[in-house]
């Protein structure tokens, strides 16, 4: 089971024979192993793997090459002696339709074409150089400014099919794109071997946590974060916050100094957007025009849903770009975390590829990076032709979960990151198509992936987090037990009602953890309950337009797409009241039962001025702007480039001259650790009356009438005296105008105490008040109109 050279020329590492070998011994990628590397790629159909050894990224030939040998498992292996790490390799693939020829030589060879795709969907093309599924590093982007400003070629090149290729502005002799020879180009795998510590797991449990989903690069490229430890300079409890050196903003080495910050926000883990090797190299910033409103339009892929690299941290939020740079980098940031108390999550989009969907009508034309160019049949959802991808996704070319090389592909890739990577929890992207089965691809709730994928993270102590919907359909509360989910409908029920909506009935059930769909999943800390996500407004936005605002200018878009359908308010204009909002939503999230999520920069007022769609735009406007904590006017600051932030926040006048949010959302997060009522796990009180559970009790302003639908004003109770705590009462108005609210007689001895108001009025002291000193009341109180008010029996 060894290699043979291909074509005459010998490589400088030594072949190992494979006799005997076990098949067994090998997992997939490149492994080092007692000095020598194991190579196994699957491609069950092709005919023929060809391993090259490159000693240069780009912009030369391989060096060396070797043919693998396949197992009946379909896995192609080989290995070779005294591999250095960081050693760049690639391969290619023939297959039934384009059997090997030899006549076929590297530079654009047609010999052996048959068909770019046959009839059981096979899309082998020698040309096109692929880089391992299991690369632990790529080398680079598919695109790179330099592939295209100093040698003039473009993605065109990976595709397949007859059209012409020819680079930028037709600056090489055209060829047809099928026979164009990427090995010169391709992104190239690394060999890695790392043993980084990530520290130690905080172990945090589910019930406790609070998360704050962020994206690495947009968290600090901001300039404002190299002054971050002075921004917050007086500000108890941030004393440990220091600020991000100027050379490592927006990468890896610099999110793990917000570390520090993130603990003093009360924050439990931090929820990464997708880190995983995409395409994301071509971007505004520093070419012509970038940060200016000519020149540059806006383009590249800043959230990352595209992901084509499951096993490698992408290589540009790294500031040590060496082979092996980017995993130690990654590590180091977990440990950071891990040493702060922190858990780290990644976002994953294992439902499609970043080779994309088909490039036109005729099915002839697609891109061959990795995936496809293995094993097109057996990675994707073919339609009943195998021309065509089904598609659940909007990106073309959903994977097919219901084989067993994507399932084992999904599972090793979990497998990696927490394993080897420190990682404390996934949150899968279009979580719906990992239960796609059959040939209508119909969802399987209780499918054998979502169930494997919960036990392990079960017997690994791992989170898991579905986003379970695409456009093939909404399946939150169906996922199996172990499961937690993005809770859209919770999103849907709270704008709804804290605009005025009245549909009491949707928010008390989403408030009270939504039984129906969380009971048979293990609880309510399975609902992930949340206002906004990266995808759509920041709650500056929700409360300050009624309609998206995409079509705007860089820095700040322009964007396509976009939900119309916000349950938006602009709060009629009126700064003060937009405030009340942010506070009214803060603070009945985190009185919700369920897990909280927040999106960065939400704590102190970010605005996108209205962009509720900025997947493309890495700019100054959209990034961190952590000079907004450091007043009481944070969309009047600079946005440190061009582009002015709309004033949608106004002057909060917080007493301390600290951004007023920001000091409310940092007691909201010590209210709930502090109360037990508020991180429950069971749903007793609603299934048996057992009362050994906290109960949540509903009623209207009095007290004792019960709530109906078209009610704006609830009486809203948190009972925890089955658990010896002491009752907490929300009053929620969201009537125009202010109500009186009874508060019930309290036990012998006690007293309400007021703890928060959302109302204007409060602002000066902070709309808050410490628990133990918290002002008594009687037995009314005035609810000023679109507020909330929080008492605790004291």
């Amino acid at each position: 089971m060894g290699f043979a050279p291909h074509h005459p020329s010998v490589g400088p590492f030594s072949q190992v024979d494979g006799a005997s070998w076990e098949a067994a011994t090998y997992a997939l990628g490149a492994h080092v192993r007692r000095g020598d590397v194991e190579f196994a790629v699957y491609a069950r159909h092709a005919t023929r793997v060809l391993l090259e050894i490159h000693t240069s990224a780009i912009d030369a030939d391989c060096g060396y090459d070797y043919w693998l040998q396949q197992g009946p498992d379909g896995i192609w292996r080989g290995r070779l002696r005294d591999v250095p790490v960081g050693t760049l390799y690639g391969f290619r693939c023939w297959g039934p339709n384009w059997p090997f020829d030899p006549a076929w030589s590297r530079g654009n060879s047609a010999a052996g074409f048959v068909t770019d795709v046959d009839a059981a969907g096979h899309r082998y093309n020698p040309n096109k150089l692929l880089f391992d599924p299991y690369a632990r590093e790529l080398s680079h982007d598919r695109e790179t400014p330099e592939m295209k400003n100093r040698y003039r070629h473009h993605a065109g090149m990976y595709g397949s099919g007859p059209d012409p290729y020819a680079g930028l502005e037709d600056a090489h002799p055209p060829v047809p794109r099928r026979e164009f020879d990427t090995g010169r180009w391709a992104p190239k795998s690394v060999v890695i071997d790392d043993d980084t510590s990530f520290g130690t797991r905080p172990r945090i449990k589910e019930k406790d946590a609070v998360i704050y989903e962020a994206h690495v690069r947009g968290l600090t490229r901001h300039r404002s974060s190299t002054r971050l430890a002075s921004l917050l300079a007086g500000v108890a409890g941030c004393e440990a916050v220091t600020d991000v050196p100027d050379e490592l903003r927006g990468t890896y080495a610099g999110a793990a100094h917000v570390a520090p910050y993130l603990r003093a926000l009360g924050i439990t883990a931090i929820e990464l957007l997708p880190v995983h090797e995409f395409a994301n190299d071509l971007n505004p910033e520093g070419s012509p025009g970038w940060d200016r409103n000519v020149d540059e339009p806006p383009h590249g892929n800043y959230w990352g849903y595209m992901t084509y690299g499951f096993f490698a941290p992408d290589l540009r939020y790294a500031h040590d770009k060496t082979p092996g740079g980017p995993t130690r980098e990654f590590k180091q940031m977990v440990r950071a975390f891990h040493e702060a108390g922190l858990e780290v999550y990644l976002d994953v989009v294992y439902n499609h590829t970043g080779e994309g969907g088909l490039w036109d009508g005729t099915g002839n034309t697609a891109e061959l990076l990795s995936f496809r160019g293995f094993d097109n049949a057996e990675y994707y959802s073919l339609t009943c032709d195998n021309r065509f991808y089904w598609d659940s996704t909007g990106c073309g070319n959903n994977l097919d979960a219901s084989n067993d090389v994507v399932q084992r592909l999904i599972l090793d890739s979990l497998t990696y990151w927490a394993r080897e990577m420190g990682v404390d929890g996934f949150r899968f992207d279009l979580a719906t198509v990992l239960g796609r089965t059959g040939a209508d691809f119909g969802f399987e709730g209780q499918s054998s992936l979502l169930k494997e994928i919960a036990l392990r993270a079960k017997n690994t102590g791992v989170e898991i987090i579905a986003e379970a919907w695409d456009l093939g359909g909404y399946h939150v509360g169906d996922f199996p037990e172990g499961w937690a989910e993005w809770n859209g409908a919770y999103r849907d029920a709270v704008r709804g009602f804290l605009k005025g909506d009245g549909n009491a009935r949707e928010f008390m059930t989403a408030v009270n953890g939504d039984y129906a769909r969380f009971a048979d999943q293990g609880g309510p800390q399975k609902s992930i309950n949340f206002i906004t996500a990266h995808d759509g407004f920041t709650l500056m936005d929700l409360v300050s337009y009624s309609g998206r605002n995409n079509d705007i200018p860089w820095p700040f878009g322009p964007s396509d797409g976009g939900a119309d359908n916000n349950l938006s308010w602009d709060s009629g204009g009126d700064r003060a009241l937009r405030r009340q909002r942010l506070r009214n939503f803060m603070t009945v999230l985190f009185c919700s039962r369920g897990v909280p999520m927040i999106v960065s920069g939400d704590e102190f007022g970010r605005t996108q001025n209205g962009n509720n769609n900025p997947y493309k735009i890495d700019s100054n406007a959209i990034w961190n702007n952590w000079a907004m904590l450091a007043t009481t006017r944070p969309n009047t600051v600079p946005t440190g480039g061009s582009g002015v932030y709309h004033d949608n926040y106004g002057d909060d006048e917080h007493p301390n001259g600290c951004n007023g949010l920001f000091q409310f959302v940092r007691y909201l997060t010590a209210l709930r650790r502090a109360c037990d009522s508020l991180r429950v796990t069971s749903f007793g009180d609603l299934v048996l009356d057992s009362g050994d559970d906290v109960t949540y009790w509903f009623k209207r302003e009095d007290g004792s009438t019960d709530v109906r639908d078209g009610d704006r004003r609830i009486h809203w109770r948190i009972d925890g005296s089955a658990i010896g705590e002491r009752d907490l009462l929300l009053c929620v108005n969201m009537h125009a105008w202010s109500s009186d609210f009874l508060l019930p007689p309290p036990e012998r001895d006690r007293c309400w105490r007021r703890l928060i108001d959302t109302a204007a009025w409060a602002e000066p002291e902070g709309n808050c008040w410490p628990v133990e000193s918290a002002p008594a009341m009687s037995t009314h109180y005035t609810v000023q109109a679109y507020s909330v008010a929080v008492f605790q029996e004291r």
